[in-house]
């Protein structure tokens, strides 16, 4: 298994449904064979500019360890997660 590290913009919500998006994506590499690390919820920041006629974010950092596969489908429900402004996964060490 590989590091990786992945960080997603989500739109601001309700708490509740931000924390049930954070443990969506937990729950997704942990079925698929990998280990969650860390998770950092930075909160309600800035975007440098509009997204979705968004000004504001809820950022959260991910580190977990995972095979290529449970990345890629990780990669796929993050891309159609309505929620999700933006993301984007890092292989660490590089």
């Amino acid at each position: 298994m590989k590091s990786y590290e992945v960080m997603y913009i989500v739109k601001p919500v309700e708490d509740e449904q931000f924390e049930a998006i954070v443990g969506k994506f937990e729950n997704l590499i942990v079925n698929n064979g990998g280990t969650v690390e860390k998770t950092d919820r930075w909160g309600k920041k800035r975007l440098a500019y509009e997204i979705q006629d968004l000004n504001e974010g809820l950022y959260v950092l991910m580190t977990f360890s995972a095979e290529p596969a449970a990345v890629k489908e990780l990669d796929r429900v993050l891309k159609i997660t309505d929620e999700v402004l933006r993301h984007m996964i890092v292989k660490k060490g590089e």
